[in-house]
């Protein structure tokens, strides 16, 4: 079993929640909006780290491989960008607000 550095302690409140204490924050290193793993032992204890950052996507993967592939099988095919089309495209986006930053909606909200 490890050994102990150091012991803290935190309040649940009524909605189960709770503030991360500040040696545990700086041990794990995590800052706002940061992820927790938790492991429950079969002892019954539990071990928190840090979640690690989710792989990338396996469908845009597997699409970005598709694309690279297919320039390089026929390379013929691509096309520099003209003026023209840029000017279409930002034509179609132009009035389009988008701000990166906001969460995504539910699927159940896109149908």
């Amino acid at each position: 079993m490890a050994q102990i550095a150091l012991e803290t302690e935190s309040t649940l409140t009524d909605r189960f929640q709770t503030t991360v204490p500040s040696p545990v924050r700086k041990a794990l290193r995590l800052s706002k909006k940061a992820k927790i793993k938790y492991a429950i032992q079969s002892d019954g204890s539990v071990v928190i780290s840090r979640a690690e950052a989710k792989q990338s996507d396996p469908v845009l993967g597997e699409f970005l491989s598709f694309i690279a592939n297919d320039m390089q099988a026929h390379p013929e095919r691509l096309k520099p960008l003209t003026a023209s089309m840029r000017e279409s495209v930002e034509s179609l986006v132009e009035v389009v607000d988008i701000d990166l930053d906001a969460p995504l909606p539910d699927q159940d909200d896109l149908v």
